[in-house]
């Protein structure tokens, strides 16, 4: 483990899979172009437990919460399939700048990560959790914010959060897409700085090798309970 980087909180483990509570701001695996100041899960968690781990799925950098690893080579390239065969549930929340709608709604916006790249389908769950109106947002406009529960049934590029903006519901710190000037302004504002606020709050999957259903779940979000703190206990 270097010097820079603290212990992960480890959410699961048995003696094929390794579940942490990923950080804002760590990469799930080295980047293309790595820097020297790099914190990469991956390797933290490598060092940390005494052995190679297998990515299965990805979460962004700035996104926190629940991401599952492989201890077991085999048992990461068969949940690799049961992702793609779209049998793995995903729960996010997310606080976003403005009201969401009251009822759950469905979003089939296709997704394309680049220009040249295919269009893609993309499908999301969207359910309001809970509506606020923080004191240093009552001059805003709008003043409000919503907390929102997420379920992606595709994983496409940025998918919940390009989603959500498309409901012109940005997600607060989401600097890529609820814009520079916005997130610096409203980040002040609730006194979360530059996080964005998107947590991987819970992933659920068939055992490959025990056959029995896991549901693993992260904390809330300290920045997120900030702002909505009847969620501490779930």
């Amino acid at each position: 483990m270097t010097s820079t980087s603290k212990p992960l909180t480890i959410l699961y483990r048995d003696e094929w899979l390794v579940a942490v509570d990923k950080p804002a701001g760590h990469l799930v695996h080295p980047a293309d172009q790595p820097k020297d100041d790099d914190l990469v899960t991956m390797k933290i968690l490598r060092d940390q437990i005494g052995h190679p781990v297998y990515t299965i799925h990805r979460i962004d950098r700035p996104t926190t919460g629940v991401l599952l690893f492989g201890i077991c080579r085999n048992t990461a390239k068969a949940l690799h399939r049961a992702l793609a065969r779209h049998e793995i549930a995903k729960t996010y929340w997310a606080v976003c700048h403005g009201v969401a709608p009251a009822d759950p709604w469905e979003c089939y916006v296709p997704n394309q990560k680049e220009e040249h790249l295919p269009i893609r389908d993309a499908h999301t769950s969207f359910q309001r959790l809970a509506v606020s109106t923080p004191d240093a947002m009552v001059r805003e406009e709008p003043g409000q914010i919503s907390l929102v529960e997420a379920r992606p049934h595709t994983g496409r590029y940025h998918q919940i959060r390009r989603h959500l903006l498309h409901y012109q519901l940005p997600i607060i710190g989401d600097f890529r897409y609820a814009g520079i000037d916005t997130s610096y302004h409203l980040g002040e504002l609730l006194g979360t700085g530059t996080r964005m606020l998107l947590e991987s709050k819970s992933i659920t999957f068939d055992h490959p090798m025990t056959g029995k259903q896991v549901t693993i779940s992260a904390p809330p979000d300290p920045a997120i309970i900030s702002l909505f703190p009847q969620f501490t206990v779930l």
